[in-house]
C-alpha cells in the first residue's frame, strides 16, 4: 500500500480497508508502505501472498509485479504485461481496437505542442498517458479561446483524445465474470475529488439503462479484461451518448488495480452481486499466483 505515485493517499486508504477486511476473514496481515526498501521488507516478512493495494505508477504498471515475480511471491491482480499495457492508455486503446472494441480517436503529443496550439479539433481531453484516478485531466471545450496551458507537473508527452460526451458508466470483472453496471452521477467531470471524497459522486447501481447497452457494457468489459490479459479483478470505464444508441458507447480505460475504499465502485458492485467486501478480498488472496 502507499508507494510513491500520485495516488499514494488513495492507496493507503485502500490498503487499510483491505487489511481490516482480510483480518476479519481470518488472515494474518502485515501492512507494508512500499518504498525503496520493498525487496528487503518482503524478504524479511516472507509472506505467503502479497495483496497489491498500490495504485498508479510503480504499483499498477508492471513494476512491482516484476519485483514479485523475481521474488517468486504469489500476488493479486494482473501480471507484468497486462498491468503495463492497461496503464499505457494509448497502447491499451490499440489493443481495444484490435479486439473490435469501440474507442475514440487519440494520439500522443509533446507537451509543448499541446500548449502551443490545438493538436486536434475541440472538444478534446488532455491527460497523462500513464496515470490513473483522473490525475491531470484537462478538458478543452468547443468554445475554448486557445489551447490548454498544462501545469509543470504534467509529463513531457501527453495523450490527447476526442471528448466523449454522455453518461459515465463502469463495469467490474472478477475472474471470468462481469458483475454489473454502475452509472456515476457527478456535478461536472468525474475527477479525483468526485472519485474519492464522500459525496463527490452518486452511484446508481445497477444502472438504469436499455438492456442492450447494459449487456454491451458487460460484454465489452470482459472482452477488454481478456484482450489485455488481465487477472483477478479489473474495472472498465465507459462513456455513453444516449442520442447515438449502441454506437454512442465507447471504452475509456481499464483499471487493473481498481480502488478498494468505502466509496469505490468495484466493492459496491461485488456487494450488489452478493459478495461482501471481506469475501471479495479473500477471493483475491485465494486467486493470487505468480506467472500472471
Amino acid at each position: 500500500m502507499g508507494g510513491p505515485s500520485a495516488e499514494r493517499e488513495v492507496s493507503l486508504s485502500s490498503g487499510r480497508e483491505c487489511a481490516a477486511a482480510l483480518r476479519g476473514e481470518g488472515f494474518e496481515v502485515v501492512e507494508v508502505d512500499a518504498g525503496a526498501d520493498l525487496h528487503a521488507r518482503l524478504t524479511a516478512i516472507k509472506p505467503d501472498v502479497v495483496f497489491n493495494a498500490l495504485h498508479g505508477r510503480w504499483g499498477e504498471d508492471g513494476c512491482v509485479q516484476g519485483v514479485l515475480e523475481w521474488l517468486q511471491i504469489p500476488y493479486t491482480h494482473s501480471g507484468v504485461l497486462a498491468s503495463a499495457l492497461a496503464m499505457d492508455k494509448q497502447r491499451s486503446k490499440e489493443v481495444y481496437r484490435a479486439a473490435g472494441l469501440p474507442v475514440v480517436e487519440s494520439g500522443l503529443f509533446a507537451k509543448g505542442d499541446v500548449c502551443a496550439g490545438h493538436v486536434m479539433a475541440p472538444p478534446y481531453v488532455v491527460k497523462p498517458n500513464n496515470e490513473g484516478s483522473s490525475v491531470g485531466i484537462y478538458i478543452v471545450h468547443e468554445a475554448a479561446n486557445g489551447p490548454p496551458q498544462l501545469s509543470e507537473a504534467m509529463p513531457q508527452q501527453v495523450m490527447v483524445e476526442t471528448y466523449a460526451p454522455g453518461r459515465e458508466l463502469t463495469t467490474t470483472v472478477v475472474g471470468d465474470r462481469a458483475l454489473t453496471v454502475t452509472d456515476i452521477l457527478t456535478e461536472g467531470w468525474y475527477d479525483y475529488d468526485a472519485k474519492y471524497k464522500p459525496g463527490g459522486s452518486r452511484h446508481v447501481l445497477p444502472a438504469d439503462l436499455p438492456r442492450e447497452i447494459f449487456d454491451l457494457c458487460l460484454e465489452y468489459a470482459l472482452t477488454a479484461h481478456d484482450a489485455l490479459g488481465c487477472r483477478g479483478v479489473s474495472r472498465t470505464d465507459f462513456r455513453w451518448d444516449e442520442a447515438r444508441g449502441a454506437s454512442g458507447l465507447v471504452l475509456l480505460e481499464t483499471n487493473t488495480q481498481p480502488g478498494m475504499t468505502p466509496t469505490s465502485l468495484a466493492p459496491e458492485q461485488a456487494a450488489h452481486c452478493g459478495m461482501s467486501f471481506g469475501q471479495l478480498c479473500a477471493w483475491m488472496v485465494e486467486d493470487a499466483s505468480c506467472n500472471r
